[in-house]
């Protein structure tokens, strides 16, 4: 035989091993739009130093140590500095949420400098303006302006502005620097004409160009790559930040919500948990609070999904308990919060919301009770919940939770008393190696179709193993998680809600890995994980349809995976399909039940190995690639590459 023969019978052999069926005119279940979404939680400095795009750190002198951030050059705080300075941190009061500021002695104008180091510096880029603002009050002596100025490691002056303090009492400022250059570690240093003692307090800086244009918003494009995914929902603000070490440390929406400066800062629960990457810096000034998240929600038409905390402190910390008679005001902030969300401009929390700028309710659908709890204590705090928020609200969607594992006692238990319930939506969370993700295709296969429905609200592959900091976002976890989720689209009517975790880390203010997106102070790319939650987000459909071969689910023989929908807004058939062999492979298709248009376009997404990964340097070395493929009738002959992710879609005539 020639070797054109020998290619060609090898090509035939491997089509009729992969021979699939594909029913396209029967909807096996509909897809529901909220079926790949985004979750988010400030771990990584994915709110202040990330999302929220706020520029200084310890912008109101509010840390535990009250300086951190701030540096003082010239000053020396054991000597009395007459050619130079010194800042001291004033408390105003313990009460309230603004407890400090900071009280600048210039004794020679000439020496004394005040630099804010940024979050692991200050990305600044050539051309763009940024917008400063501080309260200030003038005590005493003949301090006739504020120099502000950007600049680099050697001191160059990248960008200067200044201001002119005119009052004794405390009154706003606000001015615009315009950087001279790009600058991935510029600092903000402040500096002074005239001596005398002068009070500092809410120094802030934002770039100009954010997110939709909004004064001291978010950063553009860290949205735009959330914006991108066409998100069918946004779970905030956490993970363990819901519950805080200790009940004390919880996220307390209320307290994030009203005029940003009377947002009380608080220490986020990541800073030092893992002793492999310690962040004593890392607080929450929550400039990105619920009124933020919700806002957000909207501009990536996202349905908005909070978490509460249900009187349980993390677990895998202190484990504190709220006592069972004391637990109302936590139940009364969910349903204050479902009013803050939906009430209108009448009701007192649906007045904040409309003094806040948004007089139209945000449309909460759904809400969760606690993170991953566990366990008795758990599910006793939760009925409580669930009786009160269905008295009041009965149409909106409580998510429950099984604990943080997607098997053993705690999970069981979970489940089994949730079922007794009839709860709604219980989430569920796996951080396992590549492997499971791939041998657990078929895990909802056998799932109650009349029991809860399932929110997979947390997961990831490892490459090492969870919580380590080896974990790589490499194309075997990619492509062994687009295995799994083709078995949750695959099982849509059970699984509603979907999100990978966590979406965000800075590339040096990480504490875990891995995660979606990545980012410095200047760039940010998508990993292949990212891409992967992309083609099934932009590409979920509307109903459900089978693809079988030999009438069984395509779950892993001969190393494929696959999933169908078609979606009758855009008349397409839509195939998902992975191969996870070190082969390409090519498969017969045989779809059913419609007339198809003659060609289709394929989007693949490959790497050449196992362990390749994007990069600040090669941020699209793993990401889609489009082509035309021909339909014959009903049926399509197509080669799936080694190492492959494929989307198919074929117009309906």
């Amino acid at each position: 035989m020639t070797l054109c023969g020998l290619m060609l019978s090898g090509v035939y052999a491997s089509a009729q091993k992969n021979n699939l069926q594909v029913d396209v005119a029967k909807t096996v279940t509909k897809i529901q739009p909220t079926m790949y979404g985004v979750f988010f939680e400030d771990i990584n400095f994915a709110a202040d130093g990330g999302l929220y795009a706020e520029m200084i750190k310890n912008r109101s002198f509010e840390f535990l140590f009250p300086m951190m951030g701030w540096q003082e050059p010239n000053s020396d705080r054991h000597k009395l500095n007459e050619k130079s300075g010194i800042a001291n941190v004033i408390q105003y009061s313990q009460q309230g949420t603004n407890h400090n500021y900071c009280r600048v002695t210039i004794n020679d104008a000439s020496g004394y400098e005040l630099i804010n180091e940024g979050f692991r510096g200050m990305g600044i880029k050539k051309d763009l303006k940024y917008n400063l603002t501080l309260k200030a009050s003038k005590l005493s002596g003949n301090i006739s302006k504020i120099k502000i100025q950007f600049i680099d490691k050697d001191n160059k002056v990248l960008g200067e502005t200044s201001i002119v303090p005119t009052s004794k009492d405390w009154a706003n400022y606000s001015t615009q620097l315009t950087s001279t250059a790009t600058e991935a570690k510029a600092k903000l240093r402040i500096t002074f004409e005239g001596t005398g003692v002068i009070d500092l307090d809410n120094i802030s800086l934002f770039p100009e160009d954010t997110w939709a244009g909004r004064k001291n918003g978010l950063r553009k494009d860290l949205v735009q790559l959330l914006y991108d995914l066409k998100p069918g929902f946004l779970r905030f603000p956490g993970g363990c930040i819901v519950e805080g070490r200790t009940l004390a440390e919880r996220y307390q929406w209320k307290k994030s919500v009203g005029k940003v400066e009377d947002r009380e800062t608080a220490v986020n629960r990541w800073n030092m948990e893992f002793a492999h990457r310690p962040a004593p810096d890392y607080f929450q000034s929550f400039g990105l609070g619920f009124f933020e998240y919700f806002q957000l929600s909207e501009d990536i038409g996202a349905s908005p999904l909070p978490i509460l905390s249900c009187g349980m402190a993390c677990q895998f910390n202190t484990g504190e308990l709220v006592p069972m008679d004391q637990i109302d005001p936590y139940v009364q902030d969910a349903l204050d919060l479902i009013e803050f969300a939906n009430g209108d401009s009448t009701t007192a929390w649906g007045k904040v919301r409309a003094d806040m700028g948004h007089p139209k309710p945000f449309n909460l659908k759904f809400i969760g009770v606690g993170n991953e709890q566990w366990g008795p204590d758990y599910i006793e705090r939760f009925k409580v919940f669930e009786k009160a928020i269905k008295a009041k609200y009965p149409n909106i969607t409580i998510v429950s939770g099984t604990g943080p594992f997607p098997d053993g006692d705690f999970f069981e238990y979970g489940m089994t008393e949730l079922k007794k319930l009839n709860a709604e939506i219980v989430d569920e969370h796996y951080y396992k190696n590549p492997e499971w993700f791939r041998k657990n295709a078929t895990r909802y296969d056998s799932y109650d179709r009349k029991g809860p429905k399932i929110f997979a609200g947390e997961y990831a592959a490892q490459s090492v193993a969870i919580a380590s900091p080896e974990n790589k976002n490499n194309w075997e976890c990619a492509f062994s998680e687009a295995a799994f989720m083709t078995g949750m689209e695959r099982n849509a009517e059970v699984v509603h809600l979907t999100s990978y975790a966590p979406l965000l880390a800075h590339e040096e203010g990480w504490q875990w890995t891995p995660d979606m997106i990545w980012f410095n102070n200047l760039q940010s790319f998508g990993t292949p994980n990212y891409y992967v939650q992309k083609l099934f987000s932009n590409n979920k459909g509307t109903d459900l349809i089978s693809i079988t071969k030999g009438g069984k689910a395509v779950t892993g023989q001969n190393d494929l995976f696959a999933s169908a929908v078609k979606d009758v807004n855009t008349k397409e058939v839509i195939l998902k399909i992975v191969n996870t062999s070190a082969s390409a492979q090519n498969a017969s298709i045989d779809l059913k039940g419609a007339k198809l248009d003659s060609k289709g376009t394929a989007v693949t997404l490959k790497g050449e190995g196992l362990n390749d990964e994007n990069s600040f340097a090669s941020p699209t070395k793993i990401s889609p690639k489009e082509s035309q493929f021909k339909v014959n009738g009903s049926k399509v002959q197509y080669d799936f590459p080694a190492y492959s992710v494929t989307v198919l879609k074929i117009k309906v005539k």
